[in-house]
């Protein structure tokens, strides 16, 4: 269940640029439809029955349906379908994908409910932990193995037919194959390759002798010619304009992409270059295809990882560092994501860089930003380096103008012909990287999406889920799942910040959460514990001192300690959390209802996540606390009569 939510998560993402703009959309969906399984654990309803239909529909759906960005040079976004078709409109495109994935999961959510209920509640919870782990550690696999959509979708189908064992029919077989054989016919374009982040799709243009890369359907990145840099994209060459030849004796390039940067920085003189790029297949394109060859020399070293962590991991000093093209989604404002570069991009991202540089180095920074963009990083770079940045533009690209942002911390940028002196927008930190939402607020669009989708979800578990009034006996499981989301949320983020925003962090961190659940719950079968009371003050503790400690102190610190203070901080509330839940679920009369009342709760905590647009991410903390205390206010008079 857990491995088809994260293909799904992961595939539709990749093929429909509506969903980047809402990170949660597929999770709401699959808690939503993971729930209304549980609801009916015993009911004569068989979702289960239909699943191989249902997701037979999502993929066709998804492939006939695909919403592709196109590239313009000025004026609103064009999106197209298939061919040069106009894609779906936005609200019937989300309406579509959100109520077949809800289908989806609501089959494999009953199915793994009809076997929940066979079980003692925490023997159930228990196994179905174990099985997480074993979907999420499988997923990472294929991630780093960069297998496609059809991997997946074998590993899916075969799993489904097993669930469907001894009943399974010819036409559910015959569904799941046709699945099958539409992902496979996706997986194996040979214009198509999937690393462990992105759909990437190249194309030759211009005679051959430029290629394109698109990213989950987004006009990303082209590998161009020396010859054609010179010509049309002299913004590569601008910062080598404020630096002699003899002082590039050690060039940073982060975001360095298929090589555009390191074989300008080769031809300006520079004498070692350290390549920082976070997708391992763009460096393996860049590497088979740049016809510069830049990451052959051997003067050019390249880092696969994080820009940020590379930044706080290094002991080098750079006589020039260069943000090139930072961003993981070049045309979309992808305004609530923690981006592959959003912790690049903050004042306390920025202060790490100028702690690299050597005497007399430069930084420059460029990109298409909108105005608020460009005016909040050169005021970030003006507050770090208390020096007015030169700043020099380029062409418009969807109402984006490149810009050049350069500094140099021991005096004015040498042959600079504009300082900036725009309005100050106050930068992105650490605590709220959102380095494209133009100040605290939640956007009208997300309040639209998350308040349709919680009508929407109302209605669908008192249409399919039978009457409400079911779970009334346990609001304050339906408070924890909400807690609990929103402390998964935080380890994320804060793990992403202290170690990178790579996918292989975010799996250790999900594998580490599940680990602590199943301690946690493994703990509650063999140890009597406390009474609840103790447990929630522990609880409210350890998520206090979490508040408490600031997260830049920990960034200071070597890799194994901030590691093990990291986990001490982060998976201390979700053990906590989970004795917790574990005490209360031990008891419960309906384990199929109970759970899904968590679940649904989850969902709920799922949408209070984007309150960390207006008070950031340290701020989920209190709202946690704040969420198990009314956990333990509506379970005390059950909790004291059992």
């Amino acid at each position: 269940m857990l491995f088809v939510e994260l293909a799904l998560i992961r595939w539709i993402t990749a093929n429909n640029v509506y969903v980047t703009e809402a990170t949660n959309f597929v999770l709401l969906a699959s808690f939503l439809g993971i729930g209304i399984g549980f609801l009916n654990a015993a009911s004569s309803r068989d979702y289960l029955r239909w699943t191989p239909l249902a997701l037979l529909a999502l993929v066709a759906f998804v492939l006939a349906f695909p919403v592709i960005l196109h590239s313009s040079t000025g004026g609103p976004l064009v999106f197209s379908g298939v061919g040069q078709s106009r894609a779906l409109p936005q609200p019937v495109s989300f309406a579509v994908v959100f109520l077949l994935t809800v289908a989806v999961m609501a089959g494999l959510g009953q199915g793994v409910a009809r076997i929940f209920i066979r079980f003692r509640p925490l023997s159930a919870y228990r196994l179905d932990i174990l099985g997480s782990i074993a979907g999420i550690v499988l997923f990472s696999l294929l991630s780093f193995l960069d297998q496609p959509p059809l991997t997946w979708g074998v590993i899916a189908a075969c799993g489904l037919a097993v669930v469907l064992v001894p009943k399974v029919r010819l036409w559910q077989v015959a569904a799941l194959g046709v699945v099958v054989v539409l992902l496979g016919t996706q997986s194996l374009s040979p214009h198509q390759m999937w690393s462990p982040y992105n759909k990437l799709t190249i194309t030759k243009r211009h005679g051959n002798s430029v290629l394109f890369i698109s990213a989950n359907n987004i006009p990303y990145q082209g590998i161009h010619p020396l010859s054609a840099i010179r010509r049309h994209l002299k913004f590569y060459l601008y910062p080598y304009q404020h630096v002699t030849r003899a002082s590039l004796g050690n060039v940073l390039i982060i975001g360095a992409g298929n090589g555009n940067d390191a074989a300008v920085a080769l031809r300006e003189g520079a004498r070692h270059v350290d390549a920082v790029e976070i997708d391992p297949l763009i460096l393996q394109i860049g590497r088979q295809h740049h016809p510069a060859h830049p990451y052959q020399s051997p003067r050019v070293t390249a880092h696969v990882g994080d820009g940020r962590q590379y930044l706080q991991d290094t002991s080098q000093h750079y006589n020039l560092i260069l943000y090139a093209l930072p961003d993981s989604l070049t045309a979309l404002a992808g305004q609530s994501a923690i981006r592959l570069e959003s912790y690049l991009l903050t004042y306390e991202a920025l202060e790490a860089a100028r702690a690299h540089l050597a005497p007399g180095g430069t930084f420059a920074m460029y990109n298409y930003y909108a105005p608020f963009v460009l005016n909040r990083y050169a005021t970030t770079i003006e507050d770090v380096f208390h020096r007015d940045p030169c700043v020099q533009l380029g062409g418009l690209v969807q109402g984006r103008r490149m810009a050049v942002l350069t500094v140099h911390p021991a005096g004015p940028v040498p042959n600079c012909a504009a300082f900036w002196h725009g309005t100050r927008v106050a930068p992105a930190t650490d605590n709220r990287p959102f380095p494209y939402l133009p100040g605290p607020g939640i956007p009208g669009s997300y309040l639209l999406l998350l308040g349709a989708i919680l009508l929407v979800s109302l209605l669908l578990v008192r249409g399919a889920g039978g009457r409400l009034a079911r779970m009334r006996s346990y609001p304050d499981l339906a408070f924890m799942g909400a807690a609990f989301l929103l402390l998964e949320t935080k380890s994320i983020v804060q793990f992403a910040l202290l170690f990178g925003t790579t996918w292989f962090v975010n799996s250790l961190v999900f594998a580490g959460v599940l680990v602590a659940v199943y301690l946690a719950v493994e703990t509650a079968r063999w140890v009597r514990l406390p009474p609840p009371i103790v447990l929630y003050g522990a609880l409210i503790a350890a998520l206090a001192v979490a508040w408490i400690v600031p997260q830049e102190s920990l960034l200071g610190l070597p890799i194994a300690p901030r590691f093990l203070a990291a986990s001490a901080l982060a998976f201390a509330p979700v053990f906590l959390a989970n004795l917790v839940f574990a005490q209360r679920f031990s008891g419960v009369e309906s384990s199929g209802t109970a759970f899904a009342a968590n679940l649904l709760g989850a969902m709920v905590g799922g949408t209070l996540e984007y309150l960390s647009l207006i008070t950031g991410y340290q701020f989920l903390l209190i709202l946690a606390g704040i969420l198990y205390g009314l956990a333990f206010v509506t379970g005390r008079k059950r909790m004291t009569a059992r």
